[in-house]
């Protein structure tokens, strides 16, 4: 039955689902119906809200592009390397080759999510080489899936603006007036058990769904002799001249990653584990530098990394959009009291989380879903009694869970692997099913206090 099913979402992906970059323009048509209907908008305010959002989001989208730079980088250095050939040598049959890949791509977007992303990518791509008969568009769906954790995660944008003092979105503090650290966030069993459990249980589910022998589909010949040809190590010449013994001076990187260590030693020990999300960015980028060697090799691995990042340049400025419509005309707020105006005090978090979810689809960034939503949800659980932090963590669960049927964040793994969002959707599609119902059902467990 789960088989059948992921057939049936895969074939309704394939031939409906239009590509990423329309699929965002779809989102502004319809978000600018939305809020000509249930707002008291006119088309003008719609139409400027949705201008002013297009690049007010910039400054965010520059930190979302580091962090997936970063981690791409980070995901191209050997020693990263060796430790993906030797993971995927255990993937010896598509079947466990995909259960590998939706395990280690979870594990990773746990830690960051735009590391998580490129590894779960670069595994799929080595283990597909070592099994060309492998189903292509699953393995990359598999990757994917491990995305569903990423706001649980070290990188989750909510926990880390809550735990970042005089943060404008960092709504939490306003209500309590104190920042909320990620011992109480992140680390709390409320989070890291469902986390973990989606985790473990997504390769049984890649298990589950792998297509019949007679519905593989295997990746292009062409695509398959070009994977392990990216090469980013580069030999000192001969006879170098100054400029290129310095390009290749392992001893100014070392010492460029010592400031860097200095810089963090000092930061956590003056604030404790004060973990956010510029902090994150810092610690990817110099691990990279120092795991690098070279700096002529962190160099190439930014031209490579960076190519992965163009879908998001291109379609972030029209999430903004979208966004702008939904904070500036009231349209999010209108969706998120949909949700409270049903809930009890048991059900508001698994409604908030569900809220989240919708509200996702049209504004795929975490840190500008938190802008919209943050307020309404903070404002209710005062108002009801409700916890602030779980209450904000819902709106980060909400946040990853729809990504799965939002192809947003799938587009550097889509422009690593040569596929289409409609390629991996229908099998992502049951990773959103399965999410779902688990913290569905630990939102009404944090609701009723069991957990």
């Amino acid at each position: 039955m789960i088989k059948r099913l992921a057939s049936f979402f895969t074939h309704l992906m394939r031939n409906y689902l239009p590509d990423a970059y329309l699929f965002a323009i779809l989102l502004t048509f319809l978000s600018v119906v939305l809020a000509l209907i249930f707002t008291g908008a006119g088309f003008t305010k719609v139409v400027t809200s949705w201008g002013d959002g297009i690049y007010g989001i910039v400054a965010f989208a520059f930190q979302m592009i580091l962090i997936l730079v970063t981690g791409h980088c980070l995901a191209l250095t050997p020693a990263v390397n060796r430790i993906l050939v030797g993971i995927a040598s255990l993937g010896d049959t598509p079947i466990k080759g995909g259960m590998i890949v939706a395990f280690v791509a979870g594990v990773c977007s746990f830690l960051n999510w735009g590391f998580g992303l490129i590894v779960g990518g670069l595994l799929a791509m080595e283990i597909v080489r070592r099994n060309p008969k492998a189903d292509f568009p699953l393995m990359i769906a598999a990757a994917y899936s491990g995305f569903v954790v990423w706001h649980q995660g070290f990188s989750g944008s909510i926990p880390l603006v809550i735990a970042t003092a005089k943060h404008a979105q960092n709504f939490v503090e306003k209500i309590t007036g104190s920042v909320v650290p990620v011992s109480q966030s992140i680390f709390q069993p409320f989070n890291l058990i469902p986390a973990i459990l989606i985790i473990l249980t997504l390769p049984l589910l890649i298990y589950l769904i792998y297509p019949k022998a007679e519905d593989v589909k295997t990746i292009p010949e062409d695509r398959l002799k070009d994977i392990g040809n990216e090469s980013i190590h580069a030999e000192l010449p001969a006879q170098p001249t100054l400029a290129e013994r310095i390009d290749h001076s392992y001893i100014i990187n070392m010492i460029f990653g010592l400031l860097g260590l200095i810089y963090l030693f000092y930061h956590f020990s003056s604030k404790g584990f004060d973990l956010n999300l510029n902090i994150v960015i810092f610690i990817f980028f110099i691990a990279g530098v120092i795991l690098h060697g070279k700096p002529i090799h962190y160099i190439r691995a930014v031209n490579t990394a960076i190519k992965g990042a163009g879908g998001i340049a291109l379609q972030f400025p029209l999430y903004g959009g979208i966004q702008g419509i939904m904070i500036g005309t009231g349209l999010a707020k209108v969706i998120a009291n949909w949700f409270v105006a049903v809930s009890s005090p048991e059900t508001f978090y698994m409604f908030q989380f569900w809220a989240a979810g919708l509200i996702n689809v049209f504004i795929p960034s975490g840190g500008g879903q938190w802008a919209a939503q943050g307020p309404i949800t903070m404002e209710a659980a005062k108002l009801m009694g409700i916890d602030p932090i779980r209450s904000a963590m819902m709106v980060a669960w909400g946040d990853q869970w729809t990504n799965m049927i939002q192809p947003f964040w799938a587009l550097p793994l889509l422009g690593l692997a040569g596929l289409s969002a409609r390629d991996i959707m229908g099998y992502t599609t049951m990773t959103l099913i399965w999410s779902g119902a688990v913290l569905s059902v630990f939102a009404l467990l944090v609701g009723f206090q069991v957990i």
